[in-house]
């Protein structure tokens, strides 16, 4: 790629567009539903493979990552560039998943430069997927308390133990885990380990939500093999490791919700839209119903503050070293938005927000009644609400924890 350089990004966005308009299929201009349902881990038609597989090899589906690795090697402000004309042509992004979200940033961090070149091809070409192996049965917002074992076998470790709530494991090739390695202490005794999911003793089974989608699963490990290679971070260090993908984790999430619900259906519903369609206009064009006009109103103007309120923080944490605790703040907001967009649609369809199937609905409207269900979700993934406003208490406000010195002063 020609190096643009500075911040002139006019020669780059008209390189953009010549090859964004070259190279996105035309079938996926005219079929948006085949790209979400692709990104979402559905069947990935011929047009969405060839589409993946090109901005792959261009390195634009991790866009600012380092070239060296795959990546675009971007800027920030050619990244929106690239956004803002793949947006004009209604392209989105194929190549996305927990490498990107998750891994893949914590692997740039803290990775080897032998895992590096191992794993980060993969990721950048949307060709390996991830899923992430921390919560257990008895360990999840205390994540510290997780059991499952990591057994020292000299040229391996052998993982024994179960995942709970692991999205997308019933599709994935990879799994990077949180293992306990040390039984003496709590956190210094976590490692953190990568595991090919096609190793023997691995067994996946899919939870079936009330929306009628299986996104998480139940993973069970028994006496599974790892090459000592796979060890991520330092032998019972994993525990810094993982802080620090869980703010990726979070900061992707939050930046996620706020335009939709991760993990959810297909929602061809706005809620303008759906307000309009279903409730109706007045003679001035407004919507009919004053009280639903000033909720729908609020909600797009929490949106479009929340939206500007990511775009900065995440310029803070380029310039800033990577995202800080206040991404659980970004967390919680974007799902509080997430469901409030949700509960809207929902009510804005009246009874046609009552279906599940049938010929009385149609697929706008049942996809929209399972984005709500599944967006009740959005409070707990990633971290609870609970949790993330704990940790803006105590490492953002440096608020007093009640636990070690009692209850808060009065105000």
């Amino acid at each position: 790629m020609a190096d643009f350089g500075g911040d002139d990004t006019q020669a780059f966005r008209a390189d953009a567009k010549a090859w964004l308009e070259a190279n996105f299929p035309a079938e996926l201009k005219a079929d948006p539903a085949a790209q979400l349902a692709a990104a979402q881990g559905g069947k990935e038609s011929p047009a969405a493979k060839q589409w993946r597989e090109a901005m792959g090899s261009r390195g634009w589906g991790t866009p600012t990552w380092p070239a060296q690795y795959g990546g675009g090697g971007l800027s920030r402000a050619e990244a929106r560039v690239l956004a803002e004309e793949m947006a004009r042509i209604g392209a989105r992004n194929p190549i996305g998943g927990m490498g990107v979200m998750m891994f893949g940033p914590t692997l740039v961090e803290y990775g080897t430069e032998e895992l590096k070149r191992q794993h980060l091809p993969g990721i950048v070409t949307g060709s390996v997927r991830w899923c992430q192996g921390y919560s257990e049965p008895g360990a999840g917002s205390d994540l510290a308390g997780l059991q499952t074992r990591a057994e020292d076998k000299g040229d391996h470790y052998l993982v024994t133990g179960s995942k709970i709530w692991t999205s997308g494991a019933n599709l994935a090739d990879w799994c990077f885990c949180l293992v306990r390695t040390d039984t003496s202490k709590k956190h210094e005794g976590i490692s953190f380990l990568l595991i090919d999911m096609k190793s023997p003793g691995v067994e996946v089974r899919p939870i079936r939500l009330i929306n009628g989608t299986s996104p998480f699963c139940e993973t069970f490990f028994t006496e599974v093999k790892v090459p000592k290679d796979q060890l991520f971070g330092p032998l019972n260090g994993g525990w810094t490791v993982a802080k620090r993908l869980l703010q990726f984790e979070r900061d992707n999430i939050s930046a996620g919700l706020g335009g939709g619900s991760i993990g959810a259906p297909v929602a061809a519903l706005t809620v303008l839209h759906a307000a309009k369609d279903y409730v109706g206009v007045d003679e001035a064009g407004r919507l009919a119903d004053p009280d639903l006009r000033r909720r729908v109103t609020e909600h797009l103007m929490e949106v479009r503050a929340f939206q500007l309120t990511v775009r900065r923080a995440a310029d803070e944490a380029k310039a800033g070293n990577g995202p800080s605790a206040a991404t659980s703040i970004m967390k919680y907001a974007g799902a509080k938005v997430a469901m409030d967009r949700n509960e809207l649609i929902v009510e804005a369809l009246g009874s046609s927000g009552l279906g599940w199937e049938g010929d009385g609905f149609d697929g706008p409207e049942l996809a929209a009644v399972r984005t709500w269900l599944r967006s009740k979700g959005n409070s707990i993934e990633g971290g609870t609400s609970e949790i993330n406003l704990n940790v803006v208490a105590k490492r953002v406000l440096a608020l007093p924890d009640p636990k070690t010195t009692g209850a808060l002063p009065a105000t």
